[in-house]
């Protein structure tokens, strides 16, 4: 039996918004900031005219509570770093010259100083700066950013929430700082940084809070009785904390499990869960931890990670389950909003039919209310939207876009023996070094070099029809000359033709793949101001024709020195992706590795001896639960090698990975069976090379020596001294050298110079090395 009051009191919020804007002004605002042409002042305009009008959104369509301090200049991670104060030592002279410098050198770095490391955010493909901590940190309360910015929706007459980053997922993701000992936990400084959150909530408070929500997404992956004590003890001395807001605990991406009883039972106010696909289990979780009795609720209903249309009646009918577990229950997406492009109906050339299955932030939000206004007043009140959204569901159910018989039935006859290389490592690798004739440390990069304002702009002309194909594909040929011509003068060994065709390392693919969907104004942030667009699988998915060879080919005619085919592996194709929410992912990856597969069979035929299938996302699409990994790595692996193992013995298959935790997966990449691994390596000073050579991987490796993330420029003697700290670990025969990633976000000065240096580092530890 449900309660009443407990109905009409629903109300719609969300955690989060996108923070670019609809035409991404506020990358455009920082990078003019970083050139010099936007001054500080004129940034910081920019920025709160952007708050200003996203809670303006969201207050128009009917949220009756906004978020606040979700918006970020570069990442929410590092702001909580201000916020407490944790600010590395390094970094420490320059926020005090200026802090938004500051605040920029410590993601970004400078010339001299080294920026904090840089990961994945869960099983996302957002990207946050680690923290450092050691025995020495001292945290100090710095509310200022939270304060302003709840005082700027108290202005617009709204309802407003703070959402920070909790103090234990914020130690769970921090990692010991340089010189720390190397078993150094960050999260034995939890006493020492509890009194610094209690400090911040009194300051939001004391500015109008009523409540505050505290982000736990790391109590949904495994934890130690020992972590989970740690959540328990937070809570109870945050709830006991005087001169305090009511405390909204917030958790998404996965279930739970043990975490919610001990969150159930802490002095705080509510909770904020996760019901979407990933995380129902929560509901049976709640019922069995006897519900959250004189507590609030918030029920994440609506996928804040993907782009489909939500069931109505289902998400109602989730809700009415709720209703008798909480004294309160109000509507909500299951995360940040984040995570998905704006605004859907920006789209004009998307087909109509389905636009109509689509939900980006803007229609969430949309949702949310309805579902709100359905728990409120039942299902009379939102009659019309079931209505429609019954028709949405029944258009996309029964569309032939969705199904290709012919793709399923190839699908289905893939047998074992296909996703198998014909001949062991150990005899690949000797053709291979036949065939190619590489030097001890051969080098290369990992693929795409700078997209200059030139492209982009001859894409755009293209586009627009200022110019025709012909002059396009000259623009194009012109720069894969000087690619070309660059890397042979640099000295480097295995080129790449530069990637000057491609708009994005999905997008390009799925634009010439049945069953994809491209969006002109979907941007997602990926990191600072990285924005992508992610393409929409929609349907079955088949190769037309093949997608890269003809550049490749080009390329190589330029040079004797090989030229790698690039491709982007089945994997990254879907986790940088919108994907399918009406099929298992395994049997969506097993149809795009096909379609790669064909792709590879080309390349070799086109004359390319190497050919490298980036997988960057596959320890990003890990599961955050132990006990769903296995299942995901098997069809994951099989994906990639039923990708790659058409070849012959002599052609040598390299990924690549970057950016992400790789001691959970090395068991994986081995079972790739790729001839040669690239990985980023620079930030974390060579980590991924002692844990390749603690597992005893047995192929070819190149943990990257220049962190292309940042603008600064690495010395010929640092890249050496992260070249010799890698042979510590893979020996000379089987070491690569190169950068973390792809070069396309950096400018040429910086490129060259980098380049020059680390083929000049290689040299340098080739000479070293001692002569059998």
């Amino acid at each position: 039996m449900t309660s009443k009051s407990a109905a009409a009191a629903a109300r719609a919020t969300v955690y989060g918004y996108p923070r670019q804007g609809q035409n991404r002004e506020l990358k455009k605002a920082i990078e003019g900031y970083w050139k010099g042409r936007v001054t500080a002042e004129a940034l910081r305009a920019t920025a709160a005219e952007l708050r200003r009008d996203n809670r303006q959104q969201l207050a128009d369509a009917g949220i009756h509570e906004v978020p606040t301090g979700d918006f970020s200049y570069y990442d929410h991670v590092l702001d909580t770093t201000v916020m407490v104060g944790a600010i590395p030592e390094r970094h420490r002279t320059a926020v005090e010259a200026d802090a938004l410098d500051g605040y920029f050198a410590m993601a970004r770095g400078t010339q001299d100083v080294a920026p904090l490391e840089m990961t994945k955010w869960f099983d996302t493909n957002y990207h946050y700066l680690v923290p450092e901590l050691g025995p020495d940190t001292a945290f100090t309360a710095d509310s200022a950013k939270q304060v302003a910015e709840l005082k700027e929706a108290s202005a617009q007459g709204l309802t407003a929430r703070p959402v920070l980053v909790g103090p234990v997922t914020y130690l769970l993701l921090a990692k010991p700082a340089p010189g720390a000992p190397a078993d150094f936990e960050p999260l034995t400084l939890l006493d020492r940084l509890l009194p610094v959150y209690a400090e911040i909530l009194a300051d939001l408070r004391a500015a109008g809070a009523e409540w505050v929500q505290l982000d736990e997404p790391a109590l949904v992956q495994d934890r130690t009785p020992a972590e989970l004590d740690a959540a328990a003890h937070a809570y109870q001395v945050l709830g006991e904390a005087a001169d305090r807001p009511k405390l909204l605990v917030a958790s998404y991406f996965d279930r739970l499990g043990d975490a919610l009883p001990v969150l159930a039972k802490a002095p705080v106010d509510g909770l904020a869960l996760d019901f979407t696909e990933a995380a129902a289990a929560n509901l049976d979780a709640l019922a069995a931890a006897g519900g959250l009795p004189g507590k609030r609720l918030v029920a994440g209903v609506v996928n804040g990670r993907n782009i489909w249309i939500n069931d109505l009646q289902k998400s109602l009918s989730t809700l009415g389950t709720l209703l008798g577990l909480a004294d309160r229950v109000d509507v909500a997406a299951s995360c940040s909003l984040l995570h998905v492009p704006l605004d859907a109906a920006a789209e004009r050339d998307i087909d109509p039919q389905i636009l109509r299955w689509l939900a980006f932030a803007k229609q969430k939000a949309a949702e949310i209310v309805s579902l709100a206004k359905g728990l409120a007043e039942g299902t009379g009140g939102i009659t019309a939207e079931l209505a429609a959204n019954r028709a949405d569901l029944a258009s996309r159910a029964g569309s032939p876009i969705t199904r290709d018989p012919a793709v399923r039935a190839r699908s289905e006859a893939v047998t074992e023996a296909e996703a198998r290389r014909s001949q062991p490592y150990t005899e690949r690798a000797a053709a291979q070094r036949a065939h190619l004739g590489l030097p001890l440390l051969p080098t290369t990069t990992i693929g795409s070099f700078p997209q200059t304002t030139e492209l982009r702009t001859a894409r755009a002309d293209l586009r627009a029809g200022r110019i025709d194909t012909a002059a396009y594909e000259e623009r194009i040929k012109a720069e894969i000359q000087e690619v070309i011509s660059f890397q042979e003068k640099t000295g480097l060994d295995v080129l790449v033709h530069g990637e000057p065709e491609r708009n994005d390392m999905v997008q390009y693919f799925a634009e010439q793949l049945t069953g994809y969907l491209a969006t002109d104004h979907g941007w997602v942030q990926s990191y600072g101001t990285r924005y992508v667009r992610p393409p929409i699988l929609a349907g079955d998915i088949s190769r037309p024709e093949p997608m890269t060879v003809r550049w490749t080919q080009y390329a190589q005619s330029l040079t004797d020195r090989p030229v790698k085919g690039m491709l982007t592996g089945p994997v990254t194709m879907l986790a940088w992706s919108f994907v399918r929410d009406d099929q298992p992912l395994g049997d969506t990856a097993r149809q795009v590795a096909l379609a790669l597969r064909d792709e590879v069979a080309d390349l070799e035929a086109g004359g390319a001896a190497v050919i490298q299938v980036d997988e960057p996302a596959l320890r990003e699409t890990l599961p955050l639960r132990a006990a769903d990994r296995s299942a995901y790595l098997a069809w994951a692996t099989e994906a990639f090698r039923l990708s790659t193992s058409g070849v012959r013995p002599d052609t040598q298959i390299h990924t690549h990975m970057c950016y992400a935790e790789f001691g959970d997966i090395v068991q994986a990449i081995d079972d790739l069976d790729a001839d040669v691994i690239s990985l980023e390596a620079a930030r974390s000073h060579m980590q991924v090379a002692r844990e390749l050579a603690a597992h005893g991987y047995p192929r070819e490796a190149g943990p990257g020596v220049y962190d292309i993330h940042s603008p600064r420029v690495p010395g010929v003697e640092e890249a050496a001294a992260l070249l010799r700290a890698g042979l510590d670990a893979i020996p000379a025969e089987r070491l690569w050298v190169n950068p973390d990633c792809g070069l396309k976000t950096r400018g040429w000065p910086e490129t060259r110079a980098s380049l020059e240096n680390l083929v000049a580092a290689a040299r340098t530890v080739r000479e070293e090395i001692p002569t059998s």
